[in-house]
């Protein structure tokens, strides 16, 4: 055990380490200390303050998620009221809103304003004293909130010590914690396959993560944060005097905040920024619904104050909702590859958010029961997050005489086996684990191109070989032969010998994708790649504790029970040994873990719009081996954006920041002339 002085000094730089890993990984979008790492030095401080407890501080990392779930939320008064804003619906009432606060200061003939994309989240006021964060609070009413510091510490873009020398005594931030919209889907899809119901939008998964007990399932949820304003002490940091100046400060002392942010010296270019996003919006990772527009400068906002309710110098614009009506045509059901039976609507064609909708899902039989949907019923759709068709109410004025309430089948539609439904669970379940639809649908998982990526293995013909018994679970794919493939209706000579090919092709893929692609609950592409890294075999895993796993950072206790239980599943581990003995990848390469160059280290590449011959995947990779990171959005830390046909708002964002474009070929010229 190192004694008190020197276990001190070690806390301290370990403390620093990994903060400042967390900063650039979740903030900067730019990692450079290597997970496992990271998990070393970790583990290295648990272990420290287990033996030293007085040198657990608030900035730990260690304190980002607690150890007991709270009792309960405690109501703490705001030391700054959170205004509420005014809401305008159309560029008619933003310019009756400038009307106004030109009238309270008449004498004010230069301004510009600060547009800022609305993010649909829950909002938060942080306190940070002498640059520690000691206090996280829901907005409430505006005048007091719920404090909930414990859930706040678990989100990793928020830092737990701001990045400045000399802090002021007392710093007040305020923004907007949300859920992307990739983590959102993966939510509700694991909520559906355990039984519970499921989150309406973000903004609602988000505003109920923030309020759970036990803060290790906030984290688990993954939230992100985008800050939006800070409140200083008088002479607090030097050089802010507008809303522009603070979302600069804010960046430099450690938080994100969101680039898509524009400085406008009239309202004709409000407006611009305005419909620019209207359908922009849609591209993004996250759920926005309009943008916040204020006026730049701090005096002028101190000049204009606020009505009772809202502030006089800042507005928010809402674009239209995407909602429409039509009519429910009939209700079938789905069962998915978990066995989950799912009520589907099929739907008169309706266009929201530029996409045809003819299906919504119905959930399961208690939401079709508290909304009282019924075939031909005319019922109002919207896009859950912009992306999940749902059926938001029921137009009851309009409903026809003579329609019946839905009854949920007694057996599953595929294989007629008695459905059950535990009483615990929203969900109705097959449990006939060789049903055709959740062999078929373990076996399209199994060639997704996440997951095996088996070209050419599509829908149609994983549904002719479970249909004809070729295939009952995955590992039978690699038994096929042509000469069967070709006995298939429309299956040809050559496309058979291909199939195989593609099929035996994908033995080369690597041990993370072969585990994402075995289809265990709560296992996602990423996580997969996090679980191998630390075992790299399925031996290894085979044999790893459950608590093991659930040390891994980022994997938790709820991944971790899933992947022990499977595992322990007799008829999983004939799978694998048959894999195995099939020459799938169920082991990490040796060079797996490092890139085969580093020549393109320290460079991020994004990409955008549809490669001539390359496939996003194959960029990705040719880029990874080669040391680059490749990211999602386009900011002033990007070195090159790739561009395809089609390039949208990435193309455009590179263009003003005024990032390198390359082309595909010009891509794959700049790999070889590193490579010689």
């Amino acid at each position: 055990m190192l004694a008190a002085s020197k276990a001190e000094q070690r806390a301290v730089q370990l403390r620093q380490q990994l903060n400042q890993a967390s900063y650039e990984y979740y903030v900067l979008d730019a990692p450079t200390l290597p997970d496992t790492v990271y998990d070393q030095l970790y583990r290295e401080l648990q272990d420290l303050e287990g033996q030293h407890p007085e040198l657990v501080t608030p900035d730990s990392p260690t304190q980002r998620v607690g150890e007991r779930p709270a009792s309960q939320f405690t109501s703490v008064r705001h030391n700054i009221p959170l205004y509420s804003l005014e809401n305008a619906f159309d560029l008619e009432e933003l310019q009756a809103w400038q009307g106004r606060w030109q009238r309270v200061a008449p004498d004010v003939k230069t301004f510009e304003y600060v547009c800022e994309l609305k993010i649909d989240g829950s909002a938060l006021a942080l306190t940070y004293e002498n640059g520690v964060l000691v206090r996280g609070a829901t907005r409430g009413d505006g005048v007091t909130g719920e404090e909930i510091t414990q859930n706040v510490r678990t989100i990793r873009s928020i830092p737990l010590r701001l990045q400045i020398e000399n802090p002021p005594p007392r710093v007040e931030v305020r923004g907007e914690a949300f859920l992307p919209l990739d983590v959102f889907e993966q939510i509700n899809q694991d909520r559906e396959e355990i039984g519970e119901a499921l989150f309406a939008n973000p903004r609602n998964a988000a505003a109920g993560t923030l309020r759970q007990l036990d803060s290790r399932i906030v984290a688990q949820r993954r939230l992100d944060f985008f800050a939006y304003t800070l409140h200083l002490p008088e002479g607090g940091l030097e050089g802010i005097e507008s809303q522009w100046d603070a979302l600069a400060a804010l960046e430099k002392i450690g938080f994100r905040v969101n680039p898509n942010r524009q400085r406008c010296a009239s309202m004709d270019q409000v407006a611009a920024f305005a419909t620019e996003w209207e359908q922009q919006r849609f591209d993004l990772p996250y759920l926005t619904d309009g943008l916040v527009v204020k006026l730049n400068r701090w005096r002028l906002q101190e000049e204009l104050g606020f009505t009772q309710k809202f502030p006089r110098w800042a507005i928010a614009l809402k674009y239209p909702a995407e909602e429409s009506p039509t009519v429910v045509q009939h209700i079938g059901v789905n069962v998915g590859r978990t066995g989950a039976v799912t009520p589907v609507a099929e739907l008169h064609p309706v266009q929201l958010a530029g996409t045809t909708v003819q299906r919504a899902t119905l959930h399961n039989a208690d939401f079709i029961a508290n909304l009282d949907v019924r075939e031909k019923d005319t019922v109002i759709v919207r896009k859950a997050g912009e992306i999940i068709p749902e059926v938001v109410r029921v137009l009851m004025e309009l409903r026809p005489e003579g329609t019946q309430p839905f009854q949920m089948p007694t057996h599953c539609p595929e294989c007629s086996h008695a459905l059950v439904k535990p009483e615990d669970e929203a969900v109705t379940r097959c449990i006939n684990l060789t049903c055709p639809a959740i062999v078929r649908g373990a076996v399209s998982h199994w060639a997704s191109r996440d997951a095996l990526d088996i070209n050419g293995l599509g829908e149609k013909w994983v549904r002719q070989f479970v249909d004809r018994t070729l295939v009952s679970n995955v590992a039978d794919l690699y038994h096929l032969t042509a000469e069967t493939l070709q006995e298939l209706e429309r299956m040809g000579k050559k496309s058979a010998e291909n199939l195989v090919g593609a099929i035996a092709q994908s033995k080369t893929q690597p041990w993370s994708r072969v585990l994402y692609g075995l289809g265990i609950r709560h296992v996602g592409a990423v996580n997969a790649q996090v679980i191998t890294r630390h075992f790299p075999s399925a031996d290894q895993l085979a044999a790893a504790e459950q608590e093991a796993i659930a040390a891994i950072h980022g994997i938790g206790p709820e991944i971790a029970q899933s992947v022990y239980q499977w595992l322990r599943i007799p008829e999983n581990q004939t799978l694998i040994e048959r894999l195995q003995a099939a020459g799938v990848q169920l082991q990490l390469a040796e060079d797996a873990a490092v890139p085969r160059s580093t020549a393109l280290v320290g460079k991020t590449f994004v990409l955008t719009g549809t490669l001539p011959t390359l496939k996003r995947d194959e960029a990705k990779t040719l880029i990874q081996n080669a040391g680059g990171k490749v990211t999602g959005s386009v900011s002033k830390k990007t070195d090159y954006v790739v561009v395809g046909e089609e390039a949208g708002s990435k193309l455009e964002k590179a263009k003003e920041l005024g990032i390198t474009q390359l082309t595909e070929a010009e891509l794959l010229s700049l790999l070889k002339e590193f490579e010689e």
